[in-house]
C-alpha cells in the first residue's frame, strides 16, 4: 500500500472526502508553500474552504488556480459562486461570461447572467 504520507493531495483528498474539513484546512495550508504552483491544490483548497462557508479565503485559491492555467468550466462555476457568496455580482457576471468562452452552451452560466443583469 502507498502511504498517504508520500503524496500530500492524496491525503488531503481523503481528509475532505472523509468530511473532516477543520484537519483537511490545517493540513492543506501546511502544504501552501510546497503547492504554491500547483493548479490541482489551488483548486482543492478553494473548494475546501468553499465547502465550509468561507468564501473570503476560497477566492485566492480560485484565482491562483487559473492564474496557473487551471482555467476550466468547473473552477470557473465556483469562482462564479463565491462571488455571489461575497455579494459580488459583476465579478460573478464576468465568471459567467467567461464560461460561456469556453462552453458557449452552458445553460446555468446564460440564465445566471440574466438573472444577475436583471437585479
Amino acid at each position: 500500500m502507498v502511504s498517504l504520507f508520500r503524496y500530500p493531495k492524496r491525503r488531503l483528498k481523503k481528509l475532505l472526502r472523509d468530511g473532516e474539513y477543520v484537519k483537511a484546512l490545517e493540513f492543506g495550508k501546511s502544504l501552501d508553500a510546497k503547492f504554491s504552483d500547483d493548479a490541482d491544490f489551488m483548486f482543492i483548497m478553494g473548494g475546501a474552504f468553499f465547502i465550509v462557508q468561507d468564501a473570503k479565503n476560497a477566492l485566492p485559491y480560485f484565482e491562483k488556480a487559473i492564474q496557473l492555467g487551471g482555467i476550466d468550466v468547473e473552477t470557473l462555476k465556483l469562482k462564479t459562486d463565491t462571488h455571489l457568496a461575497l455579494e459580488q455580482k459583476e465579478e460573478a457576471i464576468d465568471c459567467c461570461y467567461q464560461i460561456l468562452k469556453l462552453d458557449p452552451k452552458h445553460d446555468d452560466a446564460k440564465e445566471l447572467i440574466k438573472k444577475l443583469e436583471n437585479i
